[in-house]
């Protein structure tokens, strides 16, 4: 059955633990990105950790290979569940970040490989120079490149999560950004679909943020979503 993750974007470390509290039982998996971890740092990830969830780290490393075999490492270190790279870093990248990840066996964190960005369409990928691909055939091309070579599963649209499926191994994950609930504003995302959609066509883990965040009650707005993935 498929996982929601909560995406705690948000400013304090006081804030996410306050949010995770609120939104209680029905979530167990939480995601901390970019804005939290630089202004928080590891002990946010302790905090979230210490409340009995697990924890989706989404730093999208993209480093030389020892660099990034050392920061998946420290990831561990702290009982992260799930972690993010690019997969353009290249093939020694990515084995470095999986190897790292097997040193702690089994419970060890999962390797997630990023492969478009879920605010990019064809304009966007022209503008960095991949032109004549539209971003499901970009995603494919890499997805394909990324679990080839050690990454656990991947980070992308819902909309490419059901061409995926099909064409990668089983047991493959597929966490998927750009989630709204039917009837939901679309932000920033530029590929969405809702919970539903995303969990028939495959995703493993559905990574949902304002849609629980900003809710009068996030504890029933992530109940609401909970009941739409099935």
């Amino acid at each position: 059955m498929a996982e929601l993750i909560v995406a705690l974007d948000v400013q304090t470390r006081d804030e996410a633990v306050a949010k995770v509290k609120e939104i209680g039982a029905p979530v167990g998996f939480y995601k901390i990105g970019l804005e939290l971890f630089t202004a928080e740092g590891p002990d946010v990830v302790k905090a979230v950790k210490d409340l009995g969830k697990k924890v989706f780290l989404d730093l999208k490393f993209h480093d030389i290979p020892r660099t990034v075999e050392r920061a998946v490492r420290s990831g561990g270190k702290l009982g992260v569940d799930l972690m993010t790279i690019h997969s353009v870093g290249g093939k020694a990248m990515i084995r470095a970040a999986a190897d790292a990840a097997a040193e702690f066996g089994a419970a060890g964190p999962k390797i997630l490989a990023v492969t478009v960005l879920t605010s990019l369409d064809r304009g966007d990928l022209e503008d960095v120079g991949i032109v004549g691909r539209d971003p499901a055939d970009q995603v494919l091309a890499m997805a394909k490149f990324a679990t080839e070579n050690g990454a656990h599963g991947l980070v992308c649209s819902p909309k490419e999560v059901g061409s995926l499926s099909k064409a990668l191994k089983a047991g493959t994950l597929f966490i998927t950004p750009g989630v709204r609930p039917a009837g939901a504003a679309v932000g920033d995302q530029k590929r969405v679909a809702t919970p539903a959609d995303a969990v028939r066509d495959g995703a493993t883990h559905l990574v949902v943020g304002r849609p629980i965040l900003a809710a009068a009650n996030p504890a029933d707005a992530a109940r609401a979503i909970l009941a739409e993935m099935g």
